[in-house]
């Protein structure tokens, strides 16, 4: 195929996260197959949230407001935030529903080889956040890969100076159900580590 437009549209979609050159061939077709049906209201939806959706100046969560709706939402506990990478990541924890408290999004984790150091991402802004809003708990809520367990170091270290600040992380090892002979050496050995007295 060497239509050019055609061709650019797969480009595009095959850029997206998780998606390869035959994905966006089907997904493409698809579109320009039923431009009535999926196409234009696809275009549409894409144009309303360019113009309407903005990140939350408080927590970096996406939303048609800033402060977000969870930042502004009164029931929740102010004084924990639990920190996570990335957008994904907070929506999984709404998705579950169990976490009550605040949020604040890092916009990644540190990454030498990436150029992503403590200025790329919103280490100042957390702690102006901690510090004007009196919170008592920090939850690190970050990805178990080296980046993330780096990134918690980093952060655990710039928070040990302010007092009374707890400051926890998501417990790591063994899954519900899951079988030990199933397990990695790494997963096996968290889970050792962070063992717990039960009697």
């Amino acid at each position: 195929m060497h239509n050019s437009e055609i061709d650019k549209i797969i480009n595009e979609i095959s850029k997206l996260p998780g998606l390869g050159r035959r994905s966006a061939q089907r997904i493409a077709l698809y579109l320009l197959k039923n431009k009535e049906k999926a196409l234009l209201p696809l275009l549409q939806s894409l144009q309303k949230a360019n113009q309407k959706i903005m990140d939350c100046d408080t927590c970096g969560n996406i939303d048609t407001i800033s402060p977000c709706s969870l930042c502004q939402n009164t029931k929740r506990d102010l004084q924990t935030i639990c920190i996570v990478e990335d957008v994904s990541d907070l929506w999984t924890f709404e998705r579950i529903g169990f976490y009550k408290g605040m949020y604040h999004v890092l916009g990644g984790s540190l990454s030498a080889i990436n150029g992503i150091g403590t200025n790329e991402l919103t280490i100042k802004k957390l702690i102006e956040r901690i510090k004007n809003q009196k919170v008592q708990e920090v939850v690190l809520a970050l990805s178990t890969t080296i980046e993330g367990q780096i990134t918690s170091h980093v952060i655990a270290d710039k928070l040990e100076s302010l007092n009374s600040l707890e400051v926890t992380r998501l417990a790591q090892g063994v899954p519900i159900g899951g079988e030990v002979h199933y397990l990695d050496e790494n997963t096996l050995n968290a889970a050792f580590q962070s063992r717990k007295k039960i009697v």
